[in-house]
C-alpha cells in the first residue's frame, strides 16, 4: 500500500493539514500572518545548513525556523515595529538562504521542490517525520488550548488567571517551527503560509466557537489536499500550488457565503 506514491502523498497532505489547522486559527486571531511567512522563508537557510552539514533536512529547517521565530518574538516592539522587523527578516533570510544554496558544490538540489513543494516524492521516512511532527503539534496545542485561547483573547485576563502570555507565545512559536519543518516537503517554503492561513480564514464564517473553527479548518485543509492531488494528477499541474489554488477557491466561496449572511444578521 505504501508503494503507491499517490497514497503516500495523500497521507502527507492530510498530516500537514491537520497540524496546520489549529495553529492557523491562532495565527489569524493574533494577526500573525506575516510572522508565519517570515518563519517559513527562514527554512531555506535551514535547507542550506542541512546540506552543508550532511544532516536531515527536517532537523536543519526546524532549528533555523525555531531560531527565527524566537528572534522575532524577542526583538519585536523593542527595537523596531513588528511589521518592519518581519519584513526585513522575512526577505533577507530567504535571500541569504538562496545565496547559501548556490555555494553548495557537488550537491544536486532541486530548489523548486523546496520553494513550491514536491509532495509526490514523499517517502515512508518523510511520512514518519510529517506525522510525528503533526502529532507533537496537536498534543502541544491540545495541552495548552485554554491557556493559548485566554492569552490570545485577553492578555490581562491571562495574567489574572496566572497564565503568562509570553510563555504561551513561545509555545505557539515552537509549534509554528515544527509545522514549517514538516510542511516544506509538501507545499514548499513559499506556500506554507497559505496552508496555515487560508483553511482557518475559510472556516471562520461556518464556526461559532474556537474549537469548531479549528475542526472545520482541518476538514477544509484535508479536503483541499485531496482535491488538489486529484486535480494536479488529471490536469498535470504542480501539486503544491494546485492545493493552494483549491484553498483559494474555497475561501472565495466562504467569503460569498459570509456576505450573504450579513444582511440577515442586521435584520434580526
Amino acid at each position: 500500500m505504501f508503494d503507491d506514491f499517490i497514497f503516500r502523498a495523500s497521507l502527507a497532505g492530510l498530516g500537514v493539514a491537520i497540524a496546520a489547522a489549529p495553529l492557523g486559527c491562532f495565527i489569524i486571531w493574533r494577526r500573525m500572518a506575516f510572522f508565519g511567512d517570515a518563519t517559513a522563508h527562514a527554512a531555506i537557510l535551514g535547507v542550506a545548513l542541512s546540506l552543508t552539514l550532511s544532516m536531515p533536512i527536517f532537523a536543519g529547517v526546524l532549528v533555523v525556523s525555531l531560531l527565527m521565530a524566537l528572534a522575532v518574538a524577542t526583538m519585536s516592539e523593542r527595537v523596531y515595529a513588528m511589521d518592519t522587523l518581519l519584513g526585513v527578516l522575512s526577505h533577507s533570510s530567504l535571500a541569504f538562504g538562496l545565496v547559501a544554496v548556490s555555494f553548495l558544490s557537488g550537491v544536486r538540489i532541486d530548489l523548486m521542490a523546496y520553494l513550491f513543494g514536491d509532495i509526490l516524492s514523499v517517502g515512508t521516512v518523510d511520512l514518519a517525520v510529517i506525522w510525528s511532527g503533526s502529532a507533537l503539534v496537536l498534543i502541544l496545542i491540545g495541552w495548552r488550548w485554554s491557556a493559548l485561547l485566554i492569552s490570545t483573547v485577553n492578555p490581562e485576563l491571562a495574567y489574572a488567571c496566572g497564565i503568562s502570555p509570553k510563555r504561551e507565545k513561545v509555545i505557539l512559536t515552537l509549534s509554528l517551527a515544527v509545522v514549517v519543518a514538516v510542511a516544506i516537503k509538501v507545499v514548499g517554503v513559499l506556500l506554507i503560509t497559505a496552508m496555515l492561513i487560508i483553511p482557518a480564514a475559510t472556516a471562520r464564517p461556518f464556526s461559532k466557537t474556537p474549537e469548531t473553527m479549528a475542526i472545520v479548518a482541518a476538514m477544509i485543509g484535508c479536503g483541499a489536499s485531496l482535491m488538489g492531488l486529484r486535480t494536479s494528477y488529471v490536469m498535470d499541474t504542480p501539486t503544491g500550488p494546485t492545493i493552494v489554488c483549491i484553498l483559494a477557491v474555497l475561501f472565495c466561496i466562504s467569503s460569498v457565503f459570509r456576505c450573504l449572511q450579513l444582511p440577515q444578521k442586521t435584520n434580526v
